[in-house]
């Protein structure tokens, strides 16, 4: 009797055919037009990792967060209800034929985490929360429920008669209630208090009506000035000097109080709660330049001296577990506090306790284990902010998720970059699409799946150039394939410091009494793993002495309305010179003044509002999308109108500027610092909110580039920028040098390192394993000695 051939091992065993279900492999973008991307198609496949590459600008974020990740989030609004959908942002439909095969999409941006000033790590994370709970079990003496460690929540306590129907009469009983707070009453959960230099608020010596008010938006001309000016509490003619205690009291102390100014019914309060509310309300670093001098000028802040500075009460800080209140413990660096939280054996929070180890290994796994809970989430940098979200997401259950990273080696050393790495690919191995926007080649090595978009930016870029293995990047010949196995070579010469910036004892933060000579008329180069010192130091002993211009990673604030001519300042001259040749006025040349489109209001486009469905945008008809009055479009200077200035990218733009009828220098000195820090394609008039985060920082790189300053402070320049473009970053800072400028970079990156004039290397580790100076000299003494990490990775990038 013959074998079966389903049993003879010389067949083989019949496959099953594929499930339908399992079909559904790849996400297909089909006809993506979004900003600036050209009727583009692609196949990503699902579960792998895939990076996004190309010049800043090519049109990568348009793709991955403009297209994919905006439908995905879309669609996912959709499944509530409208009145749900009502509290929800409102998002539009992106411009594409097909979007196919998607899944749930995480976006873990660069974006800084809110600046409230009582937001710290803790609370950002949750593990505050966890914490809270812990402390209201286990801590000893027992003060009350989780709140009662909360520094936002205060005491609070009350009593009185309350009105019921019961059994068909009205009944009135008297109850009373409590709430035990963590809030330090003194501080108000701050934990600093502040003092204010009055002569910083008003000029004593002119009345209300002559401006006596000196703090930003406080004219005499503006709401608040004239809410001052006829309150009815105080002479408005009088000098502020011969003001009585009373009438000086109500003007900078008046508890809220209704009033009526010019008929209308209004609120009165003191100047200076009225300042902490509307400014001291967020943190510093976050608030707009002109009001942070103001704040800085006027207010004097000080650690809170009845806690400390902890922000929390008595109560809260006189309960601990083993000897640790939770003040001590959200001090903690969190790498430390993981251990504590390990050494506790309590059967009866057992799973609270699991939970909060993981959160706080995560920390530890993702290269923060140097940061603290107490740590206010403001001061957190770009890349910071991206890791600590994260956090999050590691731990997750989720699969078939799609997570989108915008850059997630920004601020990481080379060291630490193999970290990151392997979570992203832990991240893919669970069954999860990874997408990757990002420049670094050390992170484009992993990727399954590269599409390299461009080949040029702005208009020049919007193509796929290549789509495919990282392998056969390398010989496609794009822009990113050259240049991917770039390796910087150390200088032959470097210069020598005319002088030295001298740092003594810096401590902020973790640094350790650190003493050092910052070298003058060269390239410096901070360096060192993430959370070494190197902010703190720059941060805390060099930003804010004389003559320090500082160029840091703050997000760029600016409505559809702001464009790069409106935000360099490149538009005043450019108005001046239109009504010099015209004989009218400047604000003619403003779309948001007098020159506006009436049906428009200057926007170039009208926007329907369909409450909870998405909003529609169209074509102002009356403008043709010009924003100006047809009127104003009649004027011209040079032979162009101003809609047809604005249209102009930067490079075509500094040629008309910097001749024949138009010629204006100082519209021509804006243009060539755009065009030197590599915005030549930019439009005048394009919106700041389509820019990519390359593009804004280097324009806010060029608008500094202007200001009076012997010493130019970056910190990571080189965030958002392609391989081919840190060349021309680095002849811009050689320039900067050679024209008699000290520069001082942060940076990671190794080209820079290379091309430094010397290095100050701080570490060895971060948090409390750092803080101090590991290394001071030139490039290639730092190579030759490899002492530090940043010598060996320096030393094997440079091929030494």
């Amino acid at each position: 009797m013959s074998t079966p051939p389903s049993q003879d091992p010389h067949f083989p065993a019949p496959t099953a055919a594929p499930h339908v279900a399992d079909s559904h492999g790849l996400i297909r973008v089909q006809g993506a037009r979004e900003n600036n991307l050209r009727d583009i198609s692609v196949e990503l496949p699902k579960r792998r990792l895939t990076v996004f590459t190309g010049v800043s600008g090519s049109g990568k974020s348009s793709l991955v967060f403009g297209t994919i990740a905006a439908e995905s989030q879309r669609l996912i609004n959709e499944t509530y209800s409208t009145f749900v959908q009502g509290f929800m942002p409102v998002q539009t439909r992106p411009d594409v034929d097909v979007l196919d095969g998607l899944t749930t999409a995480i976006v873990v941006d660069q974006e800084r985490m809110g600046a409230n000033a009582r937001s710290t790590v803790g609370t950002a994370t949750d593990a505050d929360a966890m914490l809270r709970i812990l402390f209201s079990r286990l801590g000893q003496p027992h003060i009350g429920t989780a709140k009662a460690f909360s520094f936002n929540v205060a005491s609070i306590s009350g009593a009185g008669a309350v009105t019921m129907e019961r059994g068909g009469k009205t009944v009135k009983e008297r109850r009373s209630f409590s709430i035990t707070g963590g809030m330090c009453p003194r501080c108000e959960g701050m934990g600093r208090v502040n003092d204010f230099d009055l002569t910083q608020l008003y000029d004593s010596a002119k009345s209300l009506n002559e401006g006596a008010l000196t703090v930003p938006g406080y004219s005499t001309e503006g709401w608040y000035g004239r809410i001052f000016s006829g309150c009815g509490f105080f002479d408005p003619d009088k000098p502020i000097r011969d003001f009585t205690e009373d009438e000086l009291h109500d003007l900078l102390h008046k508890e809220p109080t209704k009033i009526k100014v010019d008929g209308i019914n209004l609120t009165y309060e003191g100047l200076i709660p009225k300042v902490q509310k509307s400014f001291l309300a967020k943190d510093v670093s976050a608030l707009q330049p002109h009001i942070r001098a103001f704040v800085e000028r006027a207010v004097t802040f000080t650690a809170c001296p009845e806690c400390g500075g902890t922000r929390l009460s008595e109560a809260a800080r006189s309960s601990t577990i083993r000897g640790i209140n939770i003040a001590e413990a959200c001090a903690m660096q969190i790498s430390d506090l993981a251990a504590w939280v390990r050494e506790l054996d309590e059967p009866s929070v057992a799973p609270l306790l699991t939970a909060l180890g993981e959160t706080l290994d995560s920390f530890v796994e993702i290269g923060l284990g140097y940061l603290s809970l107490s740590r206010s989430s403001g001061t957190l940098s770009g890349g910071e902010a991206q890791r600590t979200k994260m956090i999050r997401h590691l731990g997750s259950s989720l699969t078939d998720v799609t997570y989108v990273f915008d850059e997630p080696t920004i601020g990481l050393h080379p060291h630490d970059i193999e970290r990151m790495n392997n979570l992203l690919l832990l991240l893919r191995d669970k069954g999860n699409t990874v997408l990757v926007v990002e420049h670094k080649p050390e992170t484009i090595a992993i990727a399954d799946h590269v599409v390299d978009l461009g080949p040029g930016a702005g208009t020049g870029g919007g193509t796929v150039c290549y789509e495919g293995t990282v392998g056969g990047l390398r010989t496609a010949g794009t822009l990113t394939g050259r240049h991917l196995d770039d390796r910087a070579v150390l200088k032959p010469s470097v210069r020598e410091p005319s002088g030295v910036l001298e740092v003594r004892g810096a401590d902020t933060n973790n640094l350790q009494s650190v003493d050092v000579d910052i070298p003058l008329g060269v390239l410096t180069v901070v360096t060192g793993v993430a959370g070494s010192g190197k902010s703190s130091l720059i941060a805390g002993s060099v930003l804010g002495r004389e003559g320090v211009v500082s160029i840091d990673q703050a997000a760029i604030r600016g409505s559809r309305r702001s464009n790069p001519a409106t935000y360099t300042g490149l538009l005043d001259p450019i108005r001046k010179a239109f009504a010099k040749a015209n004989g009218v006025k400047p604000a003619l040349f403003s779309a948001n003044s007098e020159g506006a489109c009436p049906a428009c209001n200057g926007a170039g486009v009208i926007y329907t509002d369909l409450a909870m469905m998405a909003g529609v945008a169209t074509t102002c008809e009356e403008c043709e999308g010009r924003r100006f009055q047809a009127a104003v479009l009649e004027h011209t200077l040079g032979g162009r109108n101003i809609a047809e200035v604005l249209a102009m990218p930067v490079e075509e733009a500094e040629e008309f500027f910097g001749a024949g009828d138009a010629r204006n220098p100082a519209a021509h000195a804006i243009l060539d610092r755009l065009a030197d820090v590599g915005l030549g394609y930019l439009s005048l008039g394009q919106p700041l909110t389509t820019l990519s985060g390359g593009e804004r920082q280097r324009l806010k790189l060029a608008t500094h580039l202007g200001k009076k300053g012997g010493v130019y402070v970056l910190d990571e320049p080189t965030t958002g920028l392609h391989l081919a473009d840190v060349q021309q970053l680095l002849g811009l800072l050689d320039r900067l040098v050679d024209s008699g400028k000290s520069v001082i970079v942060i940076e990671h990156h190794q080209a820079v390192m290379a091309h430094a004039d010397r290095i100050i290397d701080l570490g060895p580790g971060a948090g409390h394993d750092g803080g101090r100076i590991v290394f001071e000299g030139t490039p290639a003494e730092v190579v030759a000695a490899r002492s530090t990490l940043t010598g060996e990775h320096l030393a094997a990038y440079v091929g030494a």
